[in-house]
């Protein structure tokens, strides 16, 4: 099991690129990922699965290694590119951590990246679905879903302005995370072609499970809270904010939330998912 209690802090951090990681006050840095390397290259084989054989949500895409669908651009970013085929088939890129993390008891992390969506219209949008979210270490060995328990820190569809941080955990059909919808809450994004942060913070400083919490932020705003205490069972939210996690990059094509792409729906550039750095901390 490849995971990180976060009072033992990592220190393979990249000197080279150290500085694009925002320093946080009073927070360490564990690990980042800054995507340096030349135009073209494949993502660090060291710290990232690139996932090929999987499909979920009823999403369209096939995902793949190519670098028409992910690369490194040159100037320290990673683009998750969809594309379509003459024959009407997309396909994407999706890319998991090799290392999970999880906070130590009395502990703060935060986990966070700067992101971005490509410049093509919005009404050239329809089926995009980026995503940088965790799921439970556990799932890798063989806990069901949602029980391994899941974070999804940032999700946008159709290009819509709107960015989702949405807790999913316990079972399918209702249960404490309210499944399949989960436990989630939006905010409006900035009509801007920026970076934006978006961030996880999981706090166990008050050594009470029940006064724990789980918080979502846009650019510093917070927008989603869960407190240990609403979930009436410790093991439940151990799930969620004690348990191992790794990060995931992807950007999907249709799926049950966003729907299928449309006539005007564009492949390339345009509705590219691009990322600027990915960076884990602790207290």
């Amino acid at each position: 099991m490849h995971f990180q209690s976060l009072n033992l802090l990592a220190l393979a951090i990249s000197s080279v690129s150290a500085t694009l990681s925002p320093n946080l006050p009073g927070m360490n840095l564990v690990w980042q990922e800054t995507f340096v390397g030349e135009q073209g290259d494949m993502v660090d084989l060291t710290q990232w699965t690139v996932v090929t054989d999987l499909h979920n949500n009823q999403e369209l895409e096939t995902y793949t290694q190519s670098d028409s669908n992910m690369q490194l651009s040159g100037g320290q970013t990673l683009q998750l590119v969809p594309q379509q085929a003459e024959t009407g088939e997309w396909t994407s890129s999706r890319i998991e951590s090799i290392q999970s993390w999880t906070p130590a008891p009395g502990k703060t992390m935060q986990v966070q990246a700067a992101l971005r969506g490509g410049s093509s219209p919005l009404d050239t949008k329809q089926g995009m679905w980026p995503a940088f979210w965790m799921l439970g270490d556990s799932m890798r060995h063989g806990t069901p879903w949602p029980l391994c328990g899941e974070l999804d820190i940032f999700e946008q569809i159709n290009g819509q302005l709107t960015g989702y941080g949405t807790a999913h955990c316990d079972h399918t059909g209702g249960g404490a995370c309210n499944e399949p919808s989960g436990l989630g809450q939006s905010i409006p994004i900035p009509q801007d072609d920026d970076f934006h942060t978006w961030a996880l913070k999981i706090n166990r400083s008050s050594n009470n499970w029940q006064t724990e919490t789980i918080e979502w932020y846009l650019d510093g705003v917070l927008f989603h809270t869960l407190v240990g205490a609403q979930f009436g069972d410790e093991g439940l939210w151990a799930t969620l904010a004690h348990s191992p996690m790794y990060i995931i990059l992807n950007l999907a094509v249709g799926g049950t939330w966003p729907g299928d792409p449309n006539e005007a729906t564009l492949p390339g550039w345009g509705n590219m998912f691009e990322v600027q750095y990915v960076a884990v901390y602790s207290s």
